[in-house]
């Protein structure tokens, strides 16, 4: 099959990580795929395929008609058999380039969040009941991303499924000698990931574990805030700004904890990342981190808003039995090896296109079956 991805912009942003992840996964099954981006951005993509940036003016996005022909271009000169909108302005591009230039190619929407969390007017629901109503299909990242969307598109209930997020299994080193004492957040600096209220909690940790420090990896709008933020409060010889990383896996193999008090979350990757490199999770229960983070068993699931419960949490993480800790990290390293392995998160997303595409079900999975084999 030939699938076009269309991704915000070069950045190492969750949507953007796993499009390349799942698009790496699907040149080696033996399909053609090609990745534009839309705006302009300096990350690296993690992806082994070609790369084709749109270039766009962000200040644009909401009348682009030029963008939108180029689009339609593109579709007309790779002729794929599926378009997927991983989040953000991409499924308004994809639709309104449809719209306007009548390719027909089916439009997949790649839902990474809990939408109705950024629905404020009756406008906004309006203008996104137009565009859901000209997908053909969504793929939900979690449960609940399914059903909050359902539940404000009614119409549909036939045209979605969940399949989460999944990662690459690396192969991780036996032993991982922990030299620092400090627990990581990974996520970029915008409200969502509740960075202000993370050094409130922070403060209160710190009070009580003087040697912990706090690592902050990633970028975004709000970080000069938040490093304004981390000096009034005292803070910054213990909290540190790490920026954008191309790899965390070797932070989150030396991390006592990985710490998450989002408020809003579709299904992070970076859970599911710690989990694999059996590093205990603690997290607020927003969107569909509940699905994997089962309190006390894969990891500590807090009540959203709760800071003297994420306090608590983390604190009893500290003071665990080592084996009562290793239990849990093994058992949530083996949820991801068996539940999220971007190999059999492929395959489902492949069954997806092979669906649109007119194949039918019987085929799907002997088809897929020859296409891994080559």
């Amino acid at each position: 099959m030939k699938i076009l991805q269309l991704i915000q912009k070069p950045q190492l942003r969750g949507a953007e990580v796993f499009a390349c992840q799942l698009s790496n996964q699907l040149l080696q099954a033996g399909h053609e795929v090609l990745m534009f981006s839309l705006f302009p951005g300096d990350s690296p993509l993690p992806f082994a395929g070609k790369h084709i940036p749109l270039h766009r003016p962000p200040g644009n996005r909401f009348f682009d008609y030029r963008g939108w022909k180029l689009l339609a271009q593109c579709i007309y000169d790779f002729k794929p058999d599926v378009v997927q909108a991983n989040a953000g302005d991409t499924l308004k591009y994809a639709v309104l380039s449809k719209l306007l230039f009548r390719w027909k190619a089916p439009v997949v929407f790649r839902n990474g969040s809990v939408m109705s969390r950024y629905i404020q007017s009756p406008v906004v629901k309006a203008w996104n009941a137009f565009l859901m109503r000209n997908v053909t299909y969504v793929v939900s990242v979690s449960d609940e991303s399914s059903m909050d969307l359902v539940k404000l598109f009614p119409f549909m209930q036939n045209r979605i499924r969940t399949i989460p997020i999944g990662i690459d299994l690396p192969a991780l080193p036996s032993t991982t000698t922990k030299t620092k004492s400090y627990i990581v957040h990974i996520g970029g600096f915008t409200f969502e990931k509740n960075h202000t209220r993370l050094l409130h909690i922070f403060k209160r940790l710190h009070e009580r574990h003087p040697e912990l420090s706090l690592w902050l990896v990633g970028d975004g709008p709000l970080r000069k805030m938040i490093e304004q933020q981390t000096a009034e409060m005292g803070l910054s010889s213990v909290v540190k700004f790490l920026g954008i990383q191309n790899d965390v896996m070797p932070l989150l193999q030396s991390a006592k904890i990985l710490v998450l008090p989002s408020v809003i979350e579709g299904l992070p990757g970076v859970i599911l990342e710690a989990m694999y490199c059996k590093i205990p999770v603690v997290a607020y229960a927003v969107g569909g981190v509940p699905e994997v983070v089962k309190n006390r068993v894969t990891g500590w699931l807090v009540q959203a808003g709760d800071e003297a419960g994420f306090v608590n949490a983390v604190n009893e993480v500290l003071q665990l039995d080592a084996g009562k800790l290793t239990e849990i990290t093994d058992r949530a390293h083996q949820q991801v090896v068996s539940g999220f392995n971007n190999k059999a998160i492929t395959k489902k997303f492949v069954e997806v296109y092979l669906e649109l595409a007119g194949v039918t079900n019987n085929t799907v999975s002997g088809m897929y079956a020859q296409q891994q084999a080559r």
